[in-house]
């Protein structure tokens, strides 16, 4: 090779090498850019919550009762996306897993994260033989567990911390805190003070501080003790809860206590679905 084609060797060696840095640094900013999204969906009297991770994975925890969900997450995914990475069931009552067949109709589902309590309903009974059907990986939550949900986003198991089969499904529920950079959120499905009170016992004040908490049962006074709130102490309580329901959710004496310790209070029937979108520092936009 002459001296002068070794010349322009270098210089187009050195020109690649230049754009394929400024390239990889273009991602690093774009990925920094990158949001968590958070959403309490509004599907009447139950519990439906969607998170999607800053690089796209897709979970739904639990799906309220049924023919509610479909409408909200077609306003909150593409139409074209038909795969929810995974569904978590934090117990199997009609207000959390009524939803469910319809999603497995319609979606795609790569994981199933369950409690361990169970309902003798057939709606539960046919939701079970059909995640079998499907060969779908069905997984028992218990504590310790982390899914990494990508971006530096996580989502911790905090209970069940023993088998709970034979627990109502209240007291058996699911608990987990997602975190994304300086943004946590609680999520305490049907958890009542029982289930509070053990985890209480296995985690720091620092470890349950959250920005959000996903109220337990709809506002319940059977759920949301002052020591478990006070615990998490969040900036912005979510309660999940049908217009004029039955049960009188969210109860005033809860809504005291979540006041009490300084918490914004954002309810479905009032608000509908609510957004939150978060970048890694902490920063969130309400929609």
């Amino acid at each position: 090779m002459t001296p002068k084609r070794q010349k322009y060797g270098l210089l187009i060696f050195v020109f690649l090498l230049l754009v394929s840095n400024i390239f990889l640094v273009y991602l690093d900013f774009k990925s920094f850019g990158q949001e968590l999204t958070f959403a309490i969906l509004d599907i009447g009297q139950g519990d439906a919550l969607f998170i999607e991770s800053p690089t796209g994975t897709q979970i739904l925890v639990d799906a309220g009762p049924p023919r509610k969900i479909l409408s909200q997450l077609s306003r909150i995914m593409s139409p074209f996306d038909r795969k929810l990475d995974a569904i978590i069931i934090t117990n199997p009552d009609q207000d959390h897993i009524g939803g469910f067949p319809d999603v497995l109709n319609v979606y795609e589902v790569g994981a199933v994260l369950e409690s361990g309590t169970i309902n003798d309903s057939k709606t539960y009974q046919n939701l079970e033989a059909e995640i079998k059907r499907k060969n779908i990986p069905n997984v028992l939550a218990k504590k310790g567990m982390r899914l990494n949900i990508g971006g530096g986003a996580v989502i911790d198991i905090l209970f069940p911390d023993r088998d709970i089969f034979d627990w109502s499904p209240n007291d058996g529920s699911i608990v987990a805190k997602l975190t994304y950079g300086d943004t946590s959120v609680m999520l305490m499905g049907d958890a009542t003070a029982k289930t509070e009170k053990i985890v209480l016992g296995g985690f720091s004040k620092e470890a349950l501080a959250s920005d959000i908490l996903k109220v337990g049962h709809h506002g319940s006074r059977t759920s949301s003790s002052a020591s478990f709130v006070e615990a998490v102490s969040p900036a912005y309580a979510l309660v999940s809860d049908g217009k004029d329901n039955k049960y009188g959710h969210p109860h005033p004496e809860t809504l005291d206590t979540l006041i009490q310790f300084g918490a914004k209070i954002l309810r479905t029937d009032l608000l509908g679905t609510i957004i939150f979108s978060c970048d890694i520092l902490g920063a969130c936009e309400i929609n």
